[in-house]
């Protein structure tokens, strides 16, 4: 068995449906950075994380940084557990709609040209792949790996904050969730 931490991102320098689409950390995100790592640093030995894995986007690795400095280790980067693909022929203005339309549904129903239920499977695999890791990702990617540990369907079941810290163990290759990270007061969008 292994255990492995994952966590969303730090609060971006700007949101959904703004110019940069893949922003970095605010003041505030960076200071969260920095204090998921202290408390991933303080947890008892076998706790700890040894590595530190990140979505491909740059506020995820930004907020990974901390940790893997005062690791010392690198970030590895796994586009498994990246932000959910976007279907082709949607316009990037448009994304914000497609993602609040898809919070009120199950995997199964996402419009869209990929099978997300088997998506979520994927992301679930990149996460278990990294024993006794820290996995920085994305809201909808901690809501694909917590759905496939318990068995959901819904999207949106789990509102992760920013820095949340999700714990999952690993037996036989499978997720099993041991603990929820802190849950926002306000909704994502």
């Amino acid at each position: 068995m292994s255990r492995i931490h994952m966590i969303r991102h730090g609060r971006p320098a700007s949101t959904w449906g703004d110019a940069d689409q893949d922003p970095g950390l605010d003041a505030t995100g960076a200071e969260q950075a920095r204090t998921v790592a202290s408390v991933l640093l303080a947890l008892p030995e076998g706790e700890r994380p040894r590595r530190v894995v990140s979505s491909p986007l740059r506020r995820c690795r930004e907020t990974a940084q901390p940790l893997a400095a005062a690791l010392g280790v690198p970030v590895e980067i796994d586009p498994r557990v990246g932000e959910i693909p976007t279907p082709a022929a949607l316009e990037a203005e448009a994304r914000p709609g497609w993602l609040r339309e898809a919070f009120q549904g199950r995997w199964s129903d996402i419009r869209g040209d990929l099978d997300y239920a088997a998506w979520t499977r994927q992301v679930a695999e990149g996460v278990a792949s990294h024993p006794d890791a820290a996995v920085f990702s994305h809201f909808v990617a901690l809501n694909a790996a917590v759905s496939v540990a318990t068995g959901g369907e819904l999207v949106a079941a789990f509102r992760p904050d920013h820095v949340s810290v999700t714990v999952f163990d690993v037996v036989d290759g499978a997720l099993i969730l041991v603990n929820k990270g802190r849950e926002a007061s306000t909704q994502v969008l």
